[in-house]
């Protein structure tokens, strides 16, 4: 099943986002590496990012966006994750 998940930054995103890529990064490259993500990245304003990904279920998405470190480390002041029917292109 696929998700979507909008992190937006929070007063000191940009300051910690330069000090948690490399984790974050690291734990995009190990989705990808089971080829669960589908694509990644900032906001071109920059105010928050978007990740698409697939996870078998709505408990396993959000654990795994708990766990990321933009929202342990405070980069987004929130974030939501929803289920996401993508349309096109067509997988």
């Amino acid at each position: 099943m696929r998700f979507v998940m909008i992190g937006l930054d929070g007063p000191k995103g940009a300051e910690l986002r330069k000090q948690l890529r490399p984790s974050h990064l690291e734990r995009l490259e190990a989705l990808a590496a089971k080829k669960r993500l589908i694509l990644a990245g900032p906001f071109a304003d920059k105010t928050g990012s978007l990740i698409v990904f697939d996870a078998d279920s709505s408990e396993e998405a959000i654990v795994w966006a708990e766990a990321d470190p933009y929202v342990l480390g405070g980069v987004f002041s929130r974030y939501e994750v929803k289920p996401f029917t993508q349309v096109f292109p067509k997988e």
